[in-house]
């Protein structure tokens, strides 16, 4: 398509994929979508981005980015179907962190239908210069269907301008409140994964997170930090995370191709619709107390009490939205020594092969910090994803992204304990 002209799209669910080649001095480059009425938003609520990944109708939700040798992609996926009757206009942007478009090569965005992916629409090349933010596209009704139009507007002022001036109100990150002095007290060591007292039968109550689309009184925040292979680390204390709760996420996308079969070094791999992955994380207290926390074994470890960490559920879905959760309690910081976070493969595949994933921390307070996955390319069924520190009174979060291979006869926990030298007794356990 051309700037400026336009096409129909079919009132479904479609995948909005932006795309560009990376490489030495790239910027990174986010995907976005405002829901408009009367050309603005109607609150901050109808803005998804990387920050607020899913609009409460369900109609606009953030996929995350793909890196695929050095090609990159960001999705939306976009049901025009669920799209409320108010809304006239749902606006695609993009915007580029640490440079201009200018120096973002291969630009385009390519709207397809979800189920068939079959291409509905294709933008190359929108002759970005000097800006930083970009609305690439746009759907808007006609005569009550649905079109695609190709844009191509810039902006100089980055997100923040693009996003203001369609009504959203911006702020900058939150600074944690002054905690109060505390008295330290000793944690206990947890009994599991060692082989004494039995793990409780029940999963314990976790109150579930705001909705990230809740319409707030709060500015909407564009800050973030993305943890790449040329820069792995950050310190939350830096970040303003330094108390608080904070969320550790993992969704994934399960992208099927060859009728249902995965491909994986050249032979075909099941990668069944019964996928389940499990976030767990390994945990070392200052006492020395070790463990894990994870569903199998209904090892969901507690937030006010040690080891300070919980996981809220076991999801099989991978959405955005939900997904796998960890939350880790940053005002017992002082405990901890060092946490590594992991995710296996529990059943319905025999590898992360074709798995598209995304993990996100968000802190309570200060900047959400997150990074994708690269492609697997061994028969690993478990992933080490983030591995955060003690280095004084500081959290510092590395960004791991490493595929392990388990021995024959060997459980990913046990693996993944190997590969960190944990040092732990493991005993078979069932969710």
């Amino acid at each position: 398509m051309s700037k400026g002209s336009n096409t129909p799209v079919p009132t479904t669910a479609l995948r909005v994929e932006l795309g560009w080649r990376t490489g030495p001095g790239v910027p990174d480059v986010d995907a976005s979508a405002l829901l408009l009425v009367g050309g603005k938003v109607r609150s901050d609520a109808d803005f998804v981005f990387y920050n607020q990944p899913a609009h409460s109708s369900g109609a606009v939700r953030h996929e995350g980015k793909r890196d695929a040798g050095g090609r990159v992609t960001d999705s939306l996926l976009v049901d025009l179907a669920r799209v409320e009757p108010t809304i006239e206009t749902v606006i695609l942007a993009a915007s580029a962190d640490g440079g201009a478009f200018g120096q973002v090569p291969d630009l385009y965005i390519e709207v397809r239908e979800a189920a068939g992916n079959t291409v509905a629409a294709r933008f190359d090349n929108p002759g970005a210069t000097v800006e930083t933010a970009f609305v690439l596209g746009e759907f808007y009704r006609r005569q009550g269907a649905w079109k695609f139009r190709a844009v191509g507007q810039g902006y100089d002022s980055g997100l923040e301008g693009l996003a203001t001036d369609y009504g959203i109100s911006v702020d900058e990150p939150q600074q944690a409140p002054p905690s109060a002095p505390q008295t330290p007290s000793a944690p206990q060591a947890p009994a599991f994964p060692q082989a004494s007292p039995a793990p409780p039968t029940s999963r314990p109550a976790a109150t579930p997170p705001p909705s990230p689309t809740a319409p707030s009184a709060e500015p909407v925040r564009l800050t973030k930090v993305t943890l790449t292979k040329a820069a792995p680390s950050v310190s939350l204390t830096k970040q303003g995370g330094t108390s608080g709760a904070m969320r550790v996420n993992l969704n994934w996308e399960v992208r099927k191709q060859f009728s249902g079969w995965a491909r994986k070094l050249g032979r075909p791999v099941a990668m069944h619709d019964d996928l389940d992955l499990d976030l767990c994380c390994l945990y070392e207290l200052t006492d020395g107390s070790k463990g894990v926390v994870q569903a199998l074994g209904n090892a969901y470890g507690a937030l006010d009490r040690p080891p300070f960490i919980h996981l809220d559920g076991d999801d099989r879905t991978g959405a955005v939205a939900t997904g796998e959760n960890l939350t880790i309690n940053l005002d017992h910081k002082q405990y901890f020594r060092r946490v590594l976070v992991f995710v296996t493969i529990y059943q319905g595949a025999r590898s992360f092969a074709d798995l598209h994933a995304t993990v996100t921390l968000q802190p309570q307070y200060g900047a959400p910090i997150d990074f994708s996955l690269d492609e697997c390319t061994v028969p690993s069924t478990v992933c080490a994803l983030a591995l955060i520190t003690a280095e004084g009174n500081d959290l510092v979060v590395q960004r791991e992204a490493r595929y392990l291979v388990p021995e024959r006869g060997v459980s990913p926990q046990r693996t993944v304990d190997h590969a960190y030298g944990w040092g732990m007794n493991w005993t078979p356990g069932r969710k």
